[in-house]
């Protein structure tokens, strides 16, 4: 199911209608749908796809040749190999139309040839760029991609036409894998998987959310339950530190003195290493209030971890391996997981009303342009939801309940409170106000909030991308 990606699909679509030769590079964390989208975007075009393997060098040139000759003979060829990587790279300079050739999985191309970039930089220089080929370049280690493909030192530096990294599906997005799921049981889903569409995939709306989990993540046989392990192994020499630093942010430990504590991977230099390392790969963001004009220099960050399914993978699942691997998932899931659901699925909530502000501002749909999105939080108190226009002195604070009663006028008026205080210090001259419940609001808090142009959204208006 090939669900949302259109801007992504639109991209690529106008680079296709430039006719000049394109190096184009996509990356992004395995399962994110890389593949898929370059499938979709070649469905009407002439094309050569070509997924590398762990097979030695001289198989992958071979299988390559065999694709190149395939692409412009209609008989077989038995045995063709061109003599070298360069050899076979030049060979599509001479391919007809304005073909797309994909290189999927680039990475394995390059673990098995360290100086294939070298070779195409070459190939690129002296026979490729002044034709009509658009070439992709595709690949799920990041920090190789980044290193090895798109960064200053990096021999391709400078050739690319275009890049990016594709990210998950956000939470509307995800919402369409599930349609006969209620808006409450599409974002929980959510809150389990994230954005990841092969995560999406494994579970059905036909059948109870707990079941999905219980069968595709918690049974040491489903095909989720290792799912982490592999990607960090993928990426990592030694994952055993970071399954350590990332399960104590799953627990709440979110500062770097108490995740080096809880980790227990050394002092507070070691960890910060590890902590950039996963920043690197996109595992793991800094978070600092929205106030703070200078982020990268505030002491005030909060390390969280980015995808949800790594959240509640190392939240639930990895600190009871050994009950699960003996069979006691549906006790780990009856004692360990729904006792503490709620409270796990309030920071899910918070997480996507932020993504809808930022989805919101995009569309235009914000009273300012924000220049910075996230939350606020001081031994005065915390803030859900809080963009920030500097520059028009404009602020949006939101509160957020995932509570089974509807939310009533004590919510709104808490907010204001803090919203003074905050306001009185940074000066701003216009304050909105959103709030975002799960299970709507009290009549007398409808009337305020229209009395005073309070914006209010639930579940069903969030997944549509609209409000009340």
């Amino acid at each position: 199911m090939f669900i949302n990606r259109q801007a992504e699909l639109s991209q690529l679509e106008r680079l296709y209608r430039s006719e000049r030769a394109e190096l184009f590079v996509l990356y992004g964390r395995r399962r994110v749908g890389k593949t898929e989208l370059l499938h979709a975007f070649c469905v009407d075009k002439p094309h050569l796809f070509f997924v590398a393997t762990l097979a030695s060098d001289a198989e992958q040139l071979a299988t390559f040749s065999q694709a190149v000759w395939r692409y412009t003979h209609a008989e077989a060829s038995e045995g063709f190999t061109f003599p070298s990587w360069e050899a076979a790279l030049r060979a599509l300079a001479d391919l007809p139309g304005r073909p797309v050739v994909v290189l999927d999985e680039f990475t394995y191309l390059m673990s098995g040839n360290r100086s294939l970039p070298s070779i195409l930089q070459k190939v690129w220089d002296d026979a490729l760029r002044t034709t009509h080929l658009f070439l992709v370049l595709c690949g799920s280690y990041i920090g190789m991609m980044e290193r090895e493909v798109l960064s200053y030192q990096a021999p391709l530096y400078g050739r690319r036409t275009a890049s990016f990294m594709l990210a998950p599906l956000t939470c509307a997005a995800s919402a369409r894998f599930f349609p006969h799921y209620d808006a409450v049981q599409q974002l929980e889903t959510w809150g389990v998987l994230g954005g990841m569409p092969y995560y999406l995939s494994n579970f059905s709306d036909t059948r109870p959310m707990w079941e999905n989990v219980r069968e595709q993540i918690l049974d040491p046989l489903g095909p989720l339950y290792n799912e982490p392990q592999l990607l960090l192994m993928e990426e990592l020499r030694e994952p055993r530190n970071y399954f350590s630093l990332l399960r104590a942010i799953a627990h709440g430990h979110a500062r770097l003195s108490e995740i080096t504590q809880a980790a227990g991977v050394g002092n507070a230099a070691s960890t910060a290493r590890y902590l950039d390392i996963l920043q690197q790969m996109h595992l793991v963001r800094r978070r600092v209030p929205a106030t703070e004009r200078q982020p990268e220099k505030s002491k005030r960050g909060l390390y969280q971890i980015t995808d949800p399914f790594l959240r509640f993978w190392f939240r639930y699942v990895h600190p009871n391996r050994s009950a699960l691997d003996l069979g006691l998932a549906d006790a780990v899931l009856a004692q360990r997981i729904r006792p503490t659901w709620e409270q796990f699925m309030g920071a899910v909530w918070e997480e996507a009303a932020r993504e809808y502000v930022a989805g919101q501002a995009a569309l235009g749909q914000l009273p300012f342009l924000p220049e910075r999105i996230g939350s606020w939080w001081s031994p005065e108190g915390e803030i859900d939801v809080l963009a920030v226009s500097a520059a028009e002195s404009a602020a949006l604070l939101g509160e957020c309940k995932w509570s089974t009663q509807a939310v009533g006028t004590n919510i709104l008026a808490d907010l204001r409170e803090k919203a003074a205080m905050l306001q009185a210090r940074e000066g701003w001259q216009q304050v909105y106000y959103w709030l975002f419940a799960r299970s709507g609001y009290t009549p007398a808090l409808r009337d305020q909030a229209h009395a005073f142009g309070v914006r209010l959204v639930e579940p069903a208006e969030l997944l549509r991308g609209e409000a009340s």
